[in-house]
């Protein structure tokens, strides 16, 4: 079982993969919601197949969209 900072782990090391591949996102918060519905809809799609592995992955991927929308906010200069 995985205690919280490996999961938190999970969530760093998708962010970096994302970083790497598309660089630093400064989206508006419309674009991030839509970015994230697909991801959160990705999810939806492996619970269908019913693989745990999947969902589990999908499931970092829609956190790390998510922490990546709330870094863009934060470079806004947001409080």
């Amino acid at each position: 079982m995985n205690t919280t900072l490996e999961v938190l782990q999970s969530v760093g090391d998708e962010r970096l993969r994302q970083d790497l591949r598309w660089g630093q996102q400064n989206h508006g918060d419309g674009l991030w919601l839509a970015i994230l519905t697909e991801e959160v809809g990705e999810t939806a799609e492996a619970m269908l197949d019913l693989s745990q592995t999947d969902i589990r992955a999908e499931l970092v991927q829609v956190a790390a969209v998510a922490v990546a929308w709330i870094e863009s906010i934060d470079r806004r200069g947001v409080t």
